[in-house]
Formats: C-alpha cells, structure tokens, sequence
C-alpha cells in the first residue's frame, strides 16, 4: 500500500519510512507529496490529534494519509509532557530546551523515574471511516544524556526492552520495539484484517 505520512519532522518520516519500507509499503512525506498544510492541532490526546493531521492532508492529497501524534508519558509527572512533548518548553521542536526542562522537573524524583513513550496513529481513506490505534514502550528517564541519535527526548529514554537509552541504539533496533513502530504493526494488522 502506498501511504502520505503527514508530518514535516524529518526525523519522525525518516523512522515512519524505514518501518512501513522494511513491511513492504510505500510512503511519501507530505512535502513530496506536494501538500503544505500545517494543520493546527488542538487536540487533547496523541489519537485527536494524529486524527486532525490525517484528516486534513487526506483530504488535500485525495490519497491514503497516515499521522502521528506521539510523546513522553511521565508517571511522576502526571502524564507529562504528554501531548505537549514537542512544544513542552513553550517553543516547537527545541529539544535541548524541552530535555533541560523535563530533568528540572524530576531533579527531586528518586529512581526508577518511569515513563513511557506513546504514540497514536491514524489512517485516513477517502471513502473509509479514520482507523486509530495505539502503541506503547516502556523505560525510564535518566539523570543526563546517552547517546548520539535518535531525535527528542531519546537521549534520556532507557528503554526497557533495549537496554540503552533510543539514542543510543541502532535505527534497526529502536524501530523495532519503538511505540511508532508497535502502533504501525497494529495498524497493518487491521488493515489485513480489513483485506486491505
């Protein structure tokens, strides 16, 4: 299947191609795809918010749209940043402010800080009703940064499964139990369900 993934974050269309790629789909970026939206998402939860962004580049494109809202579930902090995560410090996208602000917030919390990282992806077809589903992976966050890749808050994610913080860990292995890559399983589960 061949999909539009709307999103304008390099890092996440890279991680959503490579998964969707390594399943046998094809995806675009919006850019590539000739679409400029910025939908405003004013949502309260990662599946109203992946659900806006879908929508509206579905609707531009006329074409398959995957999106995904996605963040940092911290259990000390509530939820925190939640669906705030890109923004949490006020500014989109700065995430060596956001990083600084989430270990200002915990500098007090004892260990094990636990958290973890969510991600909601919608499905829009013309003709169809939106398929929402979730995925998770579960970690901790630690007291300063591992790691050299990844994007957002991954240098101080250990991820339970992994071992090693997202930053630290190979593309191959992060997207393999990462919560984009557990929500995109579920999402061609379904559509096979479908008979899609």
């Amino acid at each position: 299947m061949e999909f539009i993934a709307a999103t304008n974050n390099p890092g996440k269309m890279a991680e959503m191609r490579r998964i969707l790629e390594r399943m046998g789909h094809t995806v675009r970026s919006q850019r590539e795809a000739g679409v400029t939206l910025e939908p405003e998402e004013n949502g309260t939860t990662f599946a109203e918010n992946a659900r806006i962004k879908a929508r509206a580049i579905c609707e531009a494109a006329g074409t398959a749209t995957i999106a995904d809202d996605s963040g940092l579930c911290v259990d000390a902090l509530d939820g925190r940043p939640g669906v705030y995560s890109a923004r949490y410090c006020g500014v989109h996208g700065d995430d060596e402010a956001n990083n600084q602000l989430l270990l200002k917030e915990l500098e007090n919390v004892p260990e094990p800080r636990t958290a973890h990282y969510g991600a909601a992806i919608a499905l829009c077809r013309p003709g169809h009703e939106p398929l929402i589903v979730y995925g998770a992976c579960e970690g901790e966050i630690l007291r300063a940064y591992r790691g050299e890749g990844g994007f957002g808050y991954d240098p101080l994610f250990m991820s339970s499964d992994l071992g090693v913080t997202f930053a630290e860990a190979d593309p191959e292995s992060k997207n393999r139990v990462s919560h984009r890559a557990v929500a995109i399983r579920a999402l061609l589960t379904r559509l096979e369900e479908e008979g899609e």
